[in-house]
């Protein structure tokens, strides 16, 4: 079975974190470091909530198009701070089925 655009996406952000080529978006955001990702994901997660108040279906796809850039600026972050794909998999797993007011109570405690 082949593995998810999600995970290929992960794995070309990690392969560029051990071997990051000169000229690489991707490798950049990295020099830049926590500052750099968190501001982009910061403009990003905005740019969304834009898109989502747009009307009709040039809005919807501008919508996938700002999520799907927050889902690279994510993964990017993730994969500076050495986190893998299957340890957040694991984390909504858990989760799973678990009301989200009780599973934010039990942070708290």
């Amino acid at each position: 079975m082949e593995p998810s655009i999600l995970q290929r996406l992960m794995d070309v952000i990690e392969d560029r974190r051990a071997n990051p080529p000169e000229r690489s978006y991707t490798s950049q955001l990295f020099r830049g470091g926590v500052q750099k990702i968190g501001s982009k994901i910061m403009e990003e997660a905005r740019e969304v909530v834009e898109a989502a108040q747009e009307p009709d279906e040039a809005g919807r796809q501008h919508l996938i198009h700002e999520a799907a850039d927050l889902i690279y600026h994510l993964f990017v972050m993730l994969g500076h701070c050495n986190v893998r794909l299957p340890e957040v998999e694991a984390e909504l797993v858990r989760r799973f089925g678990i009301s989200g007011l009780d599973e934010k109570a039990a942070r708290s405690s």
